[in-house]
């Protein structure tokens, strides 16, 4: 097979077509060109080098987005090692149970991170070392059998060679949620990044070399890698890369700062941007908003389009599919529809029987085929059975209905996952740290709708005996144990849940509760 490397493609021919010299990444106020990149990426395959990490071995990276970030990813696939980015919102606990299930041998971490480090050196056999990106005091994080060093320290940065990788050889894990709470390994080949810059960004965001990018979405997430990595790279574009926790008002700042010309974020934020009541002139750069992660509400892409005078173009994709495949497009938008395939994706429609769904607007199971996805799951071959088909098919766990003019609608999906803020949260992974608090005897946690038509994370809970549950106290229960879109934003009391004769949950039966509410 010949050879192909993603790392080359994202940025080494960028260079060799003269374009060093343009702007990769603009952080913090600073330029960072497609040349200094280039070097910064070496100097990544240096490091590794020199802390014997070998090709396919696996490094965590835990940071904040910024050029360092990149370089890392970018580093590790040039030299065909596997990086697992994850998200900086997980606890060390969930860092550790990713480190271990990946056989992690090099932790890459922000500094500010630095107390994740006991949880994952005494739970993690197979890590090595740890590399801080920024500085950190690592005497407040002892971890005694693991080597412990500064990025600053690594000053090599002259060329280093490309590894023979072929285009289906594995480049990259995301870890995606389960509905156990254990979270699984998703395995992407170096021709998945290329291939989602192929279909989405250039058939449906007709990207070009003169675009800027700005993405609430980590580059931990597919949703954040697309937008902030393959697709900016793939055009030799522009990203704007800022390493704080996403708000409205930073966003709105840096948009206005930044001037970019594409904008993602997810429905929740699109919802907050709107009720911060900025003017229409505040996002005038911009020539098209891009959401996913959830279902956008129609009336909320109506309003944000009117008010700032560019379409939002509302899509679905997967961790599995690495980036969105069904998408509302720059020529037709239809409020509360999620569109239309993206070119270079087919979609289908399966009943309970496994039939095709081929009859307009009848509901079926959503699957997708397209060059983009997934080798299948680490260590999960039920799991990879269960949603790789042999022909190609992917089951999204989605249920949509399709109009006769091809227009795709989300109806709802055949689990309990909760898609809140954008990213999947598993209902028993929740309620595991609720039952820990001294009055709850019993949670169950279900997804609901809030007053815009977006879905957040509400548990109902029963009473130990003789207690009382105040619900100040278990909501800061769960900011001390869960990371923060986990979190339940409505916490309901009531005397007993629902169950089926052999002792299941009636999760909805919990949501007619809300519904009649």
């Amino acid at each position: 097979m010949p050879s192909y490397n993603s790392a080359r493609w994202l940025i080494d021919r960028n260079v060799e077509n003269g374009c060093g010299g343009a702007t990769a990444i603009r952080y913090l106020g600073t330029t960072f060109t497609y040349d200094q990149m280039l070097k910064t990426t070496w100097r990544v395959q240096h490091a590794l080098t020199s802390l014997g990490v070998a090709r396919t071995e696996r490094v965590v990276v835990v940071a904040n987005d910024g050029p360092d970030m990149v370089a890392w990813l970018l580093g590790c696939l040039r030299s065909g090692v596997v990086p697992v980015p994850v998200s900086t919102m997980l606890t060390g606990d969930d860092v550790a149970s990713i480190a271990d299930d990946a056989e992690a041998v090099l932790l890459v971490v922000s500094g500010e991170y630095a107390s994740l480090l006991p949880a994952v050196s005494a739970r993690v056999g197979s890590l090595r070392h740890v590399v801080f990106l920024d500085g950190s005091d690592s005497s407040n994080s002892p971890a005694e059998k693991l080597s412990q060093c500064d990025w600053s320290s690594f000053l090599d940065d002259s060329e280093a060679p490309v590894a023979s990788t072929s285009a289906d050889d594995q480049a990259f894990w995301l870890y995606s949620s389960g509905t156990t709470g254990l979270p699984k390994g998703v395995i992407h080949r170096h021709s998945n990044m290329q291939s989602t810059y192929d279909t989405y960004a250039r058939r449906v965001l007709q990207v070009q070399q003169t675009d800027a990018f700005l993405s609430v979405a980590k580059l931990c997430f597919a949703y954040g890698l697309g937008n902030s990595l393959t697709f900016p790279f793939g055009a030799g574009a522009t990203v704007v890369l800022e390493p704080s926790r996403p708000t409205p008002a930073t966003y709105c700042r840096l948009v206005a700062e930044e001037q970019p010309t594409l904008f993602f974020a997810s429905p929740g934020f699109v919802a907050g941007v709107l009720d911060m009541g900025v003017g229409a002139e505040a996002f005038r750069s911009v020539r098209a908003t891009v959401t996913a992660g959830e279902t956008l509400p129609a009336d909320l892409q109506r309003r944000f389009s009117e008010r700032f005078g560019h379409p939002i173009l509302d899509g679905i994709g997967s961790t599995e599919a690495l980036h969105i495949f069904l998408s509302n497009t720059l020529d037709d938008q239809q409020p509360g529809s999620t569109g239309t395939a993206v070119p270079g994706y087919d979609l289908l429609l399966l009943g309970d029987d496994e039939t095709e769904v081929t009859s307009p607007d009848s509901p079926g199971y959503l699957h997708v085929r397209g060059a983009s996805t997934a080798i299948g799951y680490w260590n999960r071959p039920d799991a990879t059975q269960a949603a790789f088909r042999s022909d190609g098919w992917v089951r999204t766990g989605d249920v949509y209905t399709r109009s006769a003019d091809g227009h795709w609608t989300f109806l709802g999906r055949n689990n309990d996952m909760i898609k809140a803020g954008g990213i999947w949260v598993s209902p028993a992974e929740v309620e595991s740290v609720l039952i820990e608090h001294p009055d709850v005897l019993e949670a169950a946690v279900v997804g609901s709708r809030n007053a815009a038509g977006l879905e957040e994370v509400t548990a109902f809970l029963v009473p130990r005996s003789g207690a009382t549950i105040d619900p100040a106290s278990v909501d800061q229960h769960c900011r001390s144990r869960m990371a923060a879109f986990k979190r339940p934003r409505r916490l309901l009391v009531i005397d007993s849940l629902p169950k089926t004769a052999t002792g299941k949950i009636q999760r909805f039966a919990l949501r007619d509760q809300l519904c009649d509410g």
